[in-house]
């Protein structure tokens, strides 16, 4: 890693390391809402093969090989969770979120922020993603793009600038949690089906727009033909057969599995994995000392030309401690609470 204005770059995106200083209010079980299923689809459990097959030459080794893997039927958020839907929870239970912190480094105190992509007139290469990605001050969920922006004109878009403590708190709050890496791709795949993406095998390139993905050459010209250059309201584009919205492109979700380049190849092949949740511990050889969480789906900063990520089996791995404008995540619930008995 290198240290560029006393932030972290890592891997996919630059985070913040260190102790965090926390000043916010803990979660107020009384602020607890009544949960609403109304937004959540019901996915009948089964099984299905998870992963990329040895012959998809697109798709990374970590997305490899392919296992059987059991699920349970569980409760999915039909999109991603919105500016609205968090407000919401925020202003019921005062929480601030990481983007919002200072943060402790051995270099200092920092003042709150976070990552906001920035299209560049030029670049040398692909490799070195600091040519985009831009440390803010004062970017958060509330200021997507930093001072002068705010949510309140995008209130039905992924919200944004969160970390996977975030996300927790959020889906606690609505007695909810994040999907398993597993869960996500049998919800992506409408049950298992053998769908290279979520809406079925057709390219995102032929015919009408399909998810919000990058429309052009990434990252210095998006020509942004479905009117969206960054993220874009949920449901704006088609469903998945099973009734998802934005399972590709849009923003990258969150997963609660902890990351490992290997995970799939030390699958079982005695059978079915039931449930399977992910290694105890994350590691990360390229940088062995960040943990992190695994993200699905892809963003709107994906193409075929660049990083083709809203395919179903395409997997991302994340500092549990960062989140950047293209992060976002929704909710699964292992079932619905039955009515109080009168």
């Amino acid at each position: 890693m290198t240290i560029r204005g006393g932030v972290i770059f890592a891997f996919l995106i630059l985070m913040g390391c260190g102790d965090i200083s926390v000043n916010h209010r803990p979660l107020d079980e009384a602020a607890l809402p009544q949960v609403n299923h109304a937004n959540m689809i019901w996915v009948a459990g089964g099984s299905f093969q998870m992963g990329a097959s040895k012959n998809d030459l697109e798709a990374l080794p970590r997305e490899k090989p392919r296992h059987l893997v059991q699920v349970s039927g569980f409760f999915m958020d039909a999109h991603e969770v919105t500016n609205a839907q968090f407000a919401e929870f925020v202003e019921a239970s005062g929480y601030v979120t990481v983007a919002e912190r200072s943060v402790e480094t051995p270099e200092g105190v920092f003042d709150p922020g976070s990552m906001v992509f920035e299209s560049p007139q030029d670049v040398f290469g692909l490799r070195d993603h600091g040519q985009w990605w831009r440390w803010r001050e004062s970017a958060s969920w509330r200021y997507p793009e930093g001072p002068g922006s705010t949510w309140k004109n995008r209130t039905e878009h992924p919200v944004v600038h969160v970390a996977y403590e975030d996300a927790v708190a959020y889906a606690t709050w609505r007695k909810c949690r994040l999907p398993t890496e597993a869960e996500w791709e049998y919800a992506a795949t409408s049950g298992g089906r053998e769908f290279r993406y979520p809406w079925g095998n057709v390219s995102p390139s032929i015919g009408k727009s399909k998810c919000n993905i990058w429309d052009g050459v990434f990252p210095t010209l998006n020509l942004a033909t479905d009117g969206h250059v960054g993220t874009s309201p949920v449901m704006t584009y088609p469903p998945n057969p099973l009734g998802f919205w934005d399972l590709g492109g849009n923003v990258w979700e969150l997963c609660e599995d902890w990351y490992a380049p290997g995970t799939y190849a030390l699958a079982g092949n005695g059978g079915a994995l039931s449930n399977p949740s992910g290694p105890s511990e994350s590691f990360d050889p390229l940088e062995p000392d960040v943990p992190k969480k695994v993200m699905r789906g892809g963003s709107y900063l994906c193409n075929e030309g660049y990083c083709s990520s809203y395919r179903v089996t395409a997997r991302m791995p994340v500092a549990d401690d960062t989140g950047a404008s293209h992060v976002g995540f929704r909710c699964v619930r292992d079932s619905v609470p039955l009515a109080p008995q009168n």
